[in-house]
């Protein structure tokens, strides 16, 4: 399967549809394959994102809201870790892959590793 982001249609919530919209346009302007899992249609989806959001990453009350990311079985976090991610060039650790040759985060991995 690879990288699956969980998303789900709620009514009247911009902010998440955006965060969703987001995420998979990044995705797929790098050409990174990704499975769009569908929460609010499918609740065997539903129940698989819910179940395998860590219990540190869950919020306060409630549950945890689209979009999750996930690389097969392992979490790699929701939207402002995947924000952060993309400040800092470092998506492609996110989501435990390995950077393309010539991409700014290769660049910046092996301009690191020279350094040390």
């Amino acid at each position: 399967m690879g990288v699956s982001v969980s998303v789900g249609v709620i009514k009247f919530n911009y902010c998440i549809k955006k965060q969703q919209q987001d995420v998979m346009g990044f995705l797929a302007a790098n050409k990174i394959e990704f499975e769009e899992c569908d929460i609010a249609a499918n609740e065997a989806n539903r129940k698989w994102m819910r179940e395998n959001v860590p219990e540190e990453s869950r919020p306060a009350t409630g549950n945890p809201l689209p979009p999750q990311i996930f690389n097969e079985t392992k979490y790699c976090g929701n939207y402002e870790a995947f924000f952060d991610a993309r400040e800092e060039n470092a998506v492609y650790a996110f989501l435990g892959l390995t950077a393309p040759p010539g991409s700014k985060e290769a660049e910046a991995q092996a301009k690191k590793g020279a350094q040390q």
